[in-house]
């Protein structure tokens, strides 16, 4: 079957759709099945939509494409390569086939129907050598592997992933990946003294872990200073004494979202082979109820030294990233850290899920990630750090609580403690991934569940393959 892309406002010419030859308009998001006058088949699919730029279109374009020939259960399908050009540029089949990719991820390994994932073959279709599009589509195949590594992992249940079993998984990938993995387990945890992580997780009778994947660059920049990057993993969280309502927990196993994107951003990278030594950093632990579990009151030593005061065992994330960072600094010295984290409900409050909110000590880095988030749809928008809004976080009997006790400005709260933890004259930058972490509904290039946010973002950061290290101004070189 042919697949053929257009654009809203065009017709579809006569005599190849409709009974008496006259041709119609077609709107964004249509999908008209045609009849050839060759006596075949071909499917037009209209790219556009409300918000949606040349490229983001055509990665939508893809995801559409790709669910409805699983739904049809067809086999075998090609797509001109001029068709696609003919709609956005170069870039066009970068983004379309990212779409394809994305839009055909499924998840369900855990029914007991259903065996075997269909597979659908979509062949691209030019005249000449095709060799000019195996690097871009291969590069393009890695990342689209990365966030479907990320949300597979992310959809996975918490009797099957807790911080134990992630580690484990992390390992495996990094073997299949080229990546030295080092492993922190609970006992070495405690010698160092990551007094936060382990006190969110000592309710668990899995113990936490600080899972370490380490890519060492190419080329000239091998063995430089590493970009690192740091996710919170929550394999579950009861919200500890400070208990969530049963609809708030419900979905807790999406609280790994942001170590999951970690796993997917070192697979892409180590594939694409970018040049940018990169660190990715993984806090897992799980909070739970026991006559273990930390308390509201208790004053906790992180490996920092600060002593912290817990108001609410319901804000753990920040503490398994607190000793996470610590780690990272001393271990790596690396030149930049981004971390993203499921952290606030508020951030969904004040921005959807449509960004995520990004809080930096630096502009020249958060304008860059802003850039890069715009290119590829996983957009931020950038919240305020103000030193005032440490007021909120002041504890008389500790050097800071880990919650502030209010609701007001709680994303930036959240992001002002993690601050603490980082010295000022290392650009730093928070992702509060809450509200794109996940997605209610089925969408053009991703079926409901976790998203996989961050990964595309990121590597589109850190990779020359993305072709953004000339523009986005932030000196990796």
């Amino acid at each position: 079957m042919l697949v053929s892309p257009v654009v809203s406002g065009e017709n579809l010419p006569g005599g190849e759709n409709l009974p008496g030859g006259d041709s119609i308009p077609v709107l964004p998001g249509d999908v008209v099945l045609v009849d050839t006058p060759g006596g075949g088949r071909k499917l037009v699919l209209v790219a556009g939509g409300a918000g949606a730029s040349g490229v983001e279109a055509l990665r939508r374009l893809g995801g559409q494409t790709a669910q409805w020939l699983l739904r049809h259960a067809v086999r075998t399908a090609g797509v001109r390569a001029a068709d696609l050009s003919d709609l956005g540029g170069e870039q066009a089949i970068d983004a379309y086939c990212l779409g394809l990719l994305m839009g055909g991820f499924g998840y369900g390994q855990r029914k007991s129907r259903g065996a075997g994932a269909a597979v659908v073959e979509v062949h691209l279709l030019a005249e000449g050598d095709l060799s000019r599009f195996e690097e871009s589509v291969q590069s393009t195949a890695w990342i689209a592997g990365g966030v479907s590594l990320a949300r597979s992992l992310a959809n996975e249940p918490p009797n099957v992933i807790n911080p134990v079993s992630l580690a484990e998984r992390a390992a495996a990938q990094a073997a299949q990946d080229g990546l030295r993995c080092a492993i922190v387990d609970e006992k070495e945890l405690a010698e160092i003294g990551a007094g936060a992580i382990l006190a969110v997780g000592q309710g668990s009778q899995m113990p936490p872990r600080l899972i370490c994947l380490e890519y060492p660059g190419q080329g000239a920049l091998a063995g430089s200073p590493p970009v690192v990057i740091l996710g919170k993993a929550l394999t579950y969280d009861t919200g500890g004494y400070t208990l969530k309502e049963n609809t708030a927990m419900l979905g807790m196993k999406y609280d790994k979202c942001g170590g999951a994107a970690v796993l997917g951003i070192m697979h892409a990278s180590s594939r694409l082979q970018v040049e940018t030594p990169v660190v990715g950093v993984i806090a897992a632990a799980e909070n739970m109820v026991s006559a273990t579990a930390y308390r509201p009151d208790d004053v906790i030593r992180s490996l920092s030294g600060k002593a912290i005061e817990i108001t609410s065992t319901d804000a753990e994330g920040r503490l398994v990233l607190a000793d996470a960072l610590t780690y990272a600094i001393d271990r790596y010295r690396p030149r930049l850290l981004i971390d993203l984290a499921t952290l606030t409900y508020g951030v969904v409050t004040a921005l959807g899920k449509l960004r995520a909110g990004l809080m930096s000590n630096d502009d020249a880095l958060a304008g860059a990630l802003q850039d890069c988030g715009e290119r590829t749809g996983e957009r931020l928008w950038r919240l305020p750090l103000d030193d005032e809004y440490l007021e909120y976080l002041r504890s008389d009997s500790a050097d800071l609580k880990n919650y502030s006790g209010t609701k007001d400005a709680s994303p930036v709260t959240g992001g002002v403690f993690l601050k603490q933890f980082v010295p000022d004259d290392l650009p730093w930058a928070h992702l509060d991934i809450l509200g794109t972490a996940t997605t209610e509904r089925d969408l053009a290039d991703c079926p409901r569940g976790a998203t996989g946010f961050g990964v595309r973002l990121i590597v589109e950061f850190i990779a020359p393959s993305a072709r953004s290290l000339g523009r986005i101004g932030y000196p990796l070189k």
